[in-house]
């Protein structure tokens, strides 16, 4: 059609913006929506018990799941809803460095430090052995023990071209993350009463189980302001792990069958994101007082708005039926490989108490 190809034409840049900007409009207004109805859902919930049992941010996962289940949305919205649960929760988390000090980070001490890097390499280590056990191949148990071990799909992500992953085995290993990462940010809060977590405790365990930065954020921000910086923090510590083990990985990789395809270049920006970079320096511009406390309030609740946004999202993404897809063998790797992960970091809180 004439006007798609006045769109795609070469020095038009102005006009795709304009139509990438469109795209997104149906699909971000959607999740504006659901997210809207979540926080009425919660305001009413305030008004009936003075307290919010189901949050809004919850709430928001759990009403975008039931409209996917009935209503899968069309091309025209997808778009806007992948922005949503994408850049706006990575935009969220870049925010949230602003209320963030490194004297908390300072006052963690060297020994949690240790202890979160331990924790990294003692659950790849054990992942990976729960993959070769169920009869995966290696480089599909190396997968499957990164993305729980480290940061989930970004991980994945840099660490397959190391090994020289095929598609098949890259599919594989993302194709349950995305429900257990809804399930553990759902899950997850239920044990701050059943185990009697601290603000603090439940910050690293947070930190040290939930898949992606994102996500971490979205488990705590129901616990308060103080889960949600410490278990930031603890997540952030983790990620840095990534860089180590890519470079460990790709002098095993040759080792691997067709690991000369493992060669593939990984860049800086794709083992450190954006939003983590951004995340850091506002932590420094807030640690060297140029980031006024006034604008801490505003900033942390465009980060509520913004997170209870791409939770809409999230939850329109996920199709439950996708359970029903998903390898035996896969499932129970990324599992069991979950289970392991609470297990330590459950041992590691109780460690430090």
């Amino acid at each position: 059609m004439p006007q798609d190809e006045e769109f795609s034409a070469p020095g038009n840049g102005p006009a795709n913006s304009v139509s990438r900007l469109a795209a997104l409009i149906p699909g971000v207004l959607l999740c504006i929506v659901v997210a809207g109805v979540s926080a009425a859902l919660e305001a009413a919930e305030r008004s009936l018990f003075a307290h919010p049992y189901v949050e809004a941010l919850v709430l928001a996962i759990l009403l975008g799941m039931a409209v996917r289940s009935f209503w899968n949305p069309p091309e025209r919205w997808q778009a806007g809803i992948a922005f949503s649960a994408k850049q706006l929760l990575e935009v969220a988390v870049m925010l949230l460095g602003a209320s963030i000090s490194f004297a908390a980070i300072a006052a963690s001490g060297i020994a949690l430090l240790g202890a979160i890097a331990a924790t990294v390499i003692v659950t790849l280590g054990l992942s990976f052995g729960v993959g070769r056990m169920l009869g995966l191949s290696t480089r599909l148990s190396i997968l499957i023990a990164c993305g729980n071990s480290i940061c989930g799909n970004s991980a994945i992500a840099a660490v397959a071209p190391v090994i020289g992953a095929d598609g098949d085995e890259i599919a594989s290993s993302i194709s349950f993350t995305a429900i257990l990462g809804v399930m553990m940010v759902l899950g997850l809060p239920l044990l701050i009463p059943l185990l009697q977590l601290s603000a603090t405790q439940y910050g690293i365990l947070a930190g040290l189980t939930v898949y992606a930065v994102p996500q971490v954020l979205a488990a705590t921000v129901p616990a308060g302001l103080v889960s949600t910086q410490i278990g930031t923090l603890v997540k952030l510590m983790r990620v840095l792990m990534l860089g180590p083990i890519v470079v460990g990985l790709s002098l095993l990789a040759p080792r691997l069958h067709g690991g000369m395809r493992g060669k593939a270049a990984v860049g800086f920006f794709r083992l450190v994101p954006w939003f983590i970079l951004g995340f850091l320096a506002l932590s420094v511009l807030r640690s060297l007082d140029i980031v006024p406390a006034t604008v801490i309030g505003p900033l942390t609740a465009i980060t509520g708005f913004l997170t209870v946004v791409s939770m809409a999202a999230l939850g329109l993404g996920v199709d439950v039926r996708v359970l029903a897809t998903v390898g035996g063998r896969v499932t129970a790797a990324v599992t069991l490989s979950l289970m392991l992960l609470l297990a330590i970091s459950l041992g590691l809180i109780h460690l430090f108490n």
